[in-house]
């Protein structure tokens, strides 16, 4: 039962890769005003996610050693993901695409495709603790993957692609988490404190997205009013994943 759980909570946010289609007709400002709502919303659901589900959760599990540890680890290895990223785009020369697509497209849909893999792996190692962790960390990952993949089509767009190999692509990419998902489910129970280190890993990794993509984004907004709703957006998410854990658990 656990496995379609994860199956559905994986699939379920594969789907919100088509939320491009929903954009297309928006105009930018109207566009613009919708991503500032999310990005603030979502920053809050991903830190109180990550503080008062998947930290927790894993340091019940296994001690607080290894979960800073792997905590740790998922931050490091969202920073060299992005850095091997960046040096593949700046130092490898690509040939086999269209003359009119950017490198960046195609470099965009491999790095989504891997961040995806391990929100598969998140979804999977909380839902293995239990149904209701499973479903605040789902929670959690699919609001911060709406702003997410709302960019990711733009950046398709911006690539060269036409809209409909963008939603495409934007598809594909997002399928990984369900790969990431049910190749952890069979592979946690050889692995001793598997589930707790996926948890912990998986809190470092949404937590370098929070600090270096959602945190930047924020700042772009420097107007007092704005700042203040940001703060006000931030808390909201923070204090709606705090009351779903609290009564879910």
């Amino acid at each position: 039962m656990i496995l379609e759980y994860i199956i559905a909570a994986t699939v379920l946010v594969s789907l919100i890769s088509l939320i491009g289609i929903i954009t297309i007709p928006f105009r930018e400002k109207t566009l613009h005003q919708v991503i500032f709502i999310l990005v603030g919303f979502a920053t809050g659901a991903v830190l109180g996610a990550i503080f008062f589900d998947l930290i927790p959760e894993a340091i019940a599990d296994s001690g607080a050693a290894t979960v800073m540890a792997a905590t740790l680890g998922g931050l490091l290895a969202g920073f060299v993901l992005e850095k091997i990223i960046s040096w593949h785009h700046h130092h490898v020369p690509h040939k086999n695409h269209h003359p009119e697509e950017k490198p960046l497209g195609y470099l965009n849909l491999l790095g989504d495709a891997l961040h995806n893999f391990f929100d598969g792996v998140a979804i999977a190692a909380s839902f293995l603790v239990s149904v209701p962790i499973g479903i605040t960390t789902t929670t959690a990952i699919a609001l911060h993957e709406i702003p997410h993949e709302m960019g990711n089509f733009g950046l398709f767009l911006y690539s060269g692609f036409g809209k409909k190999k963008a939603i495409a692509f934007n598809v594909v990419g997002a399928l990984a988490s369900v790969a990431g998902g049910v190749l952890f489910f069979y592979f946690a129970p050889a692995v001793a404190n598997l589930k707790a280190i996926g948890l912990s890993f998986s809190a470092g990794t949404l937590l370098y997205i929070a600090t270096t993509d959602l945190f930047p984004e924020l700042h772009k907004e420097t107007r007092l009013q704005h700042t203040l709703a940001q703060l006000g957006l931030i808390f909201l998410g923070i204090g709606t994943m705090y009351v779903l854990i609290q009564w879910l658990g």
